[in-house]
């Protein structure tokens, strides 16, 4: 048990002194977390809004799909991408193996079935009453969209920052498509599994402070959003 506090006590030594290793392990997991969110919710939020509230064929189909994506485990996806990008792969000339930019696609993969999803599921808890409401009332599609999105958006943004605790804490898409390269793709989880394979748990455990921290204000925000959303 004393190793456990001895090695939680450098652990927050490492953290409180702002290790230049640790610091550069996080930006690039911000970095690449925050912008596969951000692409992804550029696509996830539009295209879950047309299937709640636009009639397509397929539209169940289409849902079930997602739903059944949300399980895909991020090795199968890893290996996807690898196909693709490997230098034998269709866009191996592009030379995105190995880089953040690959580790990106790969998130971006991961959450945008779960944004969708998640979308849907908050058009469709919107009142139809408000769609109504905006026909009645002369506005046109645009307008009565646009009226629907207004009263989902705390359910939406709910649904990014769900999808931004999903990417930040994922550990084989970084790896597989990263590569866990110092200074460049190395992430919080895939440095921890590193230390960890080499006996060192000071950094580790820091790393592992750090991402519980994220964690938890990534909680109080979604909490904070459904409040408000409940009012």
């Amino acid at each position: 048990m004393s190793f456990f506090f001895e090695s939680l006590a450098a652990a927050g030594r490492l953290a409180w002194a702002l290790d230049p290793e640790l610091l550069k392990i996080v930006q690039v997991s911000l970095a690449v977390s925050c912008q596969a969110t951000f692409y992804a919710a550029l696509i996830g939020i539009p295209a879950g809004f047309v299937l709640a509230h636009g009639r397509l064929p397929g539209k169940r189909a289409i849902i079930t799909l997602l739903n059944t994506l949300l399980a895909l485990p991020t090795v199968v996806i890893g290996l996807f991408v690898y196909v693709f990008i490997s230098r034998r792969g269709l866009f191996g000339a592009l030379d995105l193996l190995y880089s953040q930019g690959a580790m990106i696609i790969g998130q971006f993969i991961l959450i945008v079935p779960l944004i969708t999803a998640l979308t849907v599921a908050a058009i469709s808890r919107v009142d139809q009453r408000y769609r109504k409401t905006a026909r009645t009332l002369g506005a046109n599609g645009w307008q009565t969209a646009l009226v629907v999105l207004r009263e989902g958006r705390f359910a939406i943004v709910a649904a990014v920052i769900s999808a931004f605790g999903r990417v930040i804490s994922e550990i084989g898409i970084s790896m597989m498509l990263g590569g866990n390269i110092k200074g460049f793709t190395r992430t919080m989880t895939t440095a921890m599994a590193l230390e960890y394979d080499k006996g060192s748990f000071t950094l580790a455990v820091a790393l592992g402070l750090v991402l519980m921290i994220l964690s938890l204000g990534i909680n109080i925000v979604f909490n904070l959003i459904q409040g408000q959303s409940d009012r």
